[in-house]
């Protein structure tokens, strides 16, 4: 099997170390593929060479129509290649392949709304107070930017960040999570034929610990922009002390959906489930939090437990499946242990709660769709993030208990207000600390719209124009226009 190689200066290559890293199909444990492991002396090497690429050529001073032009072809090649990139995600994380390729999708949006908008925000002129003077604003890249992925939508998240950091004009470093890297490996070679010069875009594929640690605290570095669990976000927050470089970070969330009676109740299970179920509930919106109005609880819960008991796992490339595994054994063990909780909590589970007992699934890291009820805003299930297929319900008898239970997280990333009065929807969207709310919807993304969250689920956003604009620096011009001395300092006799 042939080691698939980091991306330094235009070259691919293995690591220094020469280590390699087995990549692992969750569904059945197989080796799927084998990587060079980078080291902390790749990724300072790599940092390096972006440093040398922003300072000294010519890239960051490209008219933006250029940049955008190689970031369109990169979109294009990525529409090309969509059938093979959606079975890399697949086999990567063991999402079905339908997911995969509506991923696919979104990413190609990516990299086309930012090679669109590229050029139409060239800066602002300002009045000035000033007679005679010229006053503008204008926009530059920020310099040298790493980037740090997660593994549950490895490419979607790179596009998030790789498409405004190009087409900004900045120089960077990648490094995807270590045990889903293929399709993010596979857009840098796409990127490579759409001729994003050499040294502008490096690939590093290590460890977080090692590797990433190297990119959060690098005074070469301008920019740092994480995807993924707190704790780490805190990590890199305090790494980038060390020259006070630029941070986003988006740290994930504990989502409520309120239900409330009024809502269409098959609409609303419907939803729940979207915004719980897909990728097994490994998604960093997911809407696993469920209030529901005391009026309707017994009829939605019944609907619910229903369908969640229909739900197919198995292998992401059978049509018939819905729900693949969790990532990893170390995650379906963090998931076990989330549920035993919940029970040792008190909750009552009215589903799930295990693993499947099916033969078809023992080589994989499955774990069946749980559903708790009788939960309290306290528990730890409710409170922490489980990022697995477990949902919890909630009680609320007014409208103000809602809201209230709905903010009631230390997180702030998403949520959801199920119900058919709008003015009631627009009260509660008005309360909610999020960072996106939906309405009678659940977990829809598109590149024109900015994503990020409130409180410990982050700062800065991604995607939409504040997307882009993460990836620029504000100058501020003034230019005299009839100059005249002062004769302030030294000028009597």
């Amino acid at each position: 099997m042939t080691v698939k190689k980091q991306y330094i200066n235009g070259k691919w290559e293995l690591s220094q170390s020469n280590h390699e890293r087995e990549i692992i199909n969750p569904f059945n444990q197989e080796v799927i593929a084998t990587v060079t492991e980078s080291d902390e002396t790749d990724a300072a090497r790599a940092i390096k060479v972006a440093r040398k690429t922003f300072d000294e050529t010519d890239w960051k001073d490209l008219p933006t129509i250029e940049r955008a032009n190689i970031v369109r072809k990169i979109a294009a090649f990525i529409e090309r290649d969509k059938e093979e990139l959606a079975e890399l995600e697949t086999l990567d994380t063991g999402k079905t392949v339908e997911e995969s390729r509506w991923d696919m999708d979104d990413i190609t949006n990516v990299f086309r709304f930012y090679a669109d908008i590229a050029d139409k925000d060239g800066g602002e002129l300002i009045d000035s107070p000033i007679p005679n003077t010229m006053s503008r604003v204008v926009y530059e890249p920020v310099g040298v930017c790493t980037q740090i992925t997660p593994w549950n939508y490895p490419l979607l998240q790179a596009s998030w960040k790789l498409a405004p950091a190009l087409v900004a004009g900045n120089t960077l470093v990648m490094k995807p999570s270590e045990i889903t890297p293929l399709t993010t490996i596979k857009v840098f070679e796409l990127m490579e034929e759409a001729g994003v010069p050499s040294g502008v875009a490096n690939l590093v594929l290590g460890a977080g610990h090692t590797v990433g640690s190297v990119l959060s605290e690098s005074e070469d570095v301008d920019l740092v922009s994480f995807t993924g669990g707190l704790e780490t976000g805190k990590k890199v927050m305090q790494a980038a002390t060390s020259n006070v470089k630029h941070v986003a970070l988006e740290l994930g969330g504990k989502n409520p959906n309120i239900i409330f009676a009024d809502a269409d109740l098959d609409i609303a299970v419907d939803g729940a489930l979207n915004g719980v179920f897909f990728h097994a509930g490994q998604v960093c919106s997911a809407g696993t939090r469920l209030i529901v109005e005391e009026s309707i609880h017994d009829a939605f819960v019944e609907m619910l437990i229903k369908r969640v008991k229909n739900i197919r796992l198995g292998n992401g490339f059978d049509e018939d499946t819905e729900m693949g595994p969790l990532i990893s054994e170390e995650h379906l063990n963090k998931v076990i242990h989330y549920v035993e909780k919940g029970k040792e909590e008190g909750a009552k589970l009215l589903v799930g709660g295990s693993q499947p007992e099916e033969a078809t699934l023992q080589d994989g890291f499955f774990y069946l769709p749980t559903v708790f009820t009788d939960c309290q805003s306290d528990m730890y299930i409710v409170q922490e993030e489980g990022f697995g297929p477990v949902m919890t319900i909630e009680t609320f008898t007014t409208e103000e208990e809602a809201i209230t239970l709905a903010n009631d997280s230390r997180y702030g990333l998403s949520g959801g207000v199920q119900t058919n009065d709008l003015h009631k929807a627009e009260r509660c969207v008005n309360q909610m600390r999020m960072g996106t709310v939906w309405v009678n919807e659940y977990n829809v993304y598109f590149p024109e719209a900015p994503w990020g969250g409130y409180k410990q689920s982050g700062f800065g956003r991604e995607l939409g124009k504040p997307g882009l604009d993460e990836y620029r620096v504000q100058k501020h011009i003034l230019t005299n226009l009839a100059p005249e001395s002062m004769n302030w300092f030294g000028a009597s006799e």
